[in-house]
C-alpha cells in the first residue's frame, strides 16, 4: 500500500469516527458520558488535522483556492435563509 493511500484511509476513517462522535454527542442525554465524548471529538479532530497537513505537505491532497469575502457570505446567506 502506498503513503498517499493509507494517509487518505486514515483520513477517512477519522472522517467517520468524527461524523459516529457528532451523533452520539447531540443524542446523549448523561453528561459525564457527553463530555467524554467531545474530548475523544477533539483528540480525533487533532489527528484529523494533523493528517491533513501530512498530505499536504506531500502533495497528497490539494486545496480549494481560499473563498474571497463576498463568497463567504453569500454562503452564510443561503445557509441561514436570510
Amino acid at each position: 500500500m502506498q503513503d498517499k493511500d493509507m494517509v487518505n484511509d486514515t483520513l477517512s476513517a477519522l472522517k467517520a469516527s468524527l461524523t459516529g462522535y457528532t451523533t452520539i454527542i447531540s443524542e446523549t442525554d448523561n453528561q459525564q458520558l457527553r463530555q467524554e465524548i467531545q474530548q475523544m471529538r477533539n483528540s480525533c479532530e487533532t489527528s484529523h488535522y494533523d493528517f491533513y497537513n501530512v498530505a499536504k505537505q506531500k502533495g497528497f491532497y490539494k486545496p480549494a483556492a481560499q473563498a474571497s469575502q463576498q463568497q463567504i457570505q453569500t454562503v452564510k446567506s443561503q445557509v441561514s435563509g436570510s
